[in-house]
């Protein structure tokens, strides 16, 4: 009977220990709570003790310490980033193809384009150059009669001598025009230039001018012309 009351004595004090316990009892308790975490112990919500102070956790998910990734300061040290050159998506856009291309591509120059070609000169003014071409229109190879036209178109050497008349070495565009008064042409005649009223180049009337391309430009005249 000894035992068993000093067994109890012993409990109701430790009850009543635990129920009186002070604040700061009580943080030490919440602390070493939190250190068990840290050791690997479950961890959940807190559960408060009948005594008024949080002693334990309730069974929750265990949570793995995740493994730490070496830092690249650690291989690469203080090295400033390196800038990344990042490739142009700007698309070549409106760029200006060769004076063959742009002639071809005006839609105004049809028997210009089969005349190049009968002549074998498509090659040379998609050349490097620069060339500065005279560029007669659909309506102005009209203006020569049929049968002249295709004996014109037959004869490979009268064409090219013809079709080379119209081009000047170099790129000479409208503000230089309008100060000379010849031009030496890739034929080897010379061209009179008159801008007196417009711009007339051996007496044809230029109609339009400065439509670059990428090895040249060219001006847009209303009437064929023919060597001296």
């Amino acid at each position: 009977m000894t035992l068993r009351k000093t067994t109890i004595t012993v409990g109701a004090l430790l009850t009543l220990g635990l129920g009186v316990g002070t604040a700061d009892q009580a943080a030490a308790g919440s602390h070493c709570g939190r250190m068990a975490g840290y050791h690997g112990q479950p961890q959940g919500p807190m559960v408060m003790h009948p005594g008024g102070y949080r002693s334990s956790y309730a069974p929750g998910p265990v949570r793995m310490m995740r493994p730490m990734a070496p830092h690249p300061a650690m291989y690469w040290g203080a090295q400033q980033p390196k800038p990344v050159q990042v490739a142009s998506t700007e698309a070549p856009g409106d760029a200006p193809g060769d004076i063959v291309d742009v002639a071809v591509a005006a839609g105004s120059f049809k028997t210009l384009a089969a005349a190049l070609q009968a002549a074998e000169l498509v090659d040379t003014l998609k050349g490097e150059g620069p060339f500065t071409v005279f560029a007669p229109t659909d309506e102005a190879f009209a203006k020569i009669p049929q049968a002249q036209l295709e004996a014109l178109l037959a004869d490979k050497e009268q064409l090219t001598a013809v079709l080379t008349y119209h081009v000047v070495p170099g790129k000479v565009m409208a503000a230089d025009v309008v100060g000379l008064d010849s031009a030496t042409t890739v034929q080897g005649g010379t061209l009179t230039i008159d801008t007196t009223d417009g711009v007339k180049v051996d007496g044809a009337n230029v109609v339009k001018t400065d439509i670059e391309a990428s090895n040249g430009v060219i001006h847009v005249i209303d009437t064929v012309l023919m060597p001296k």
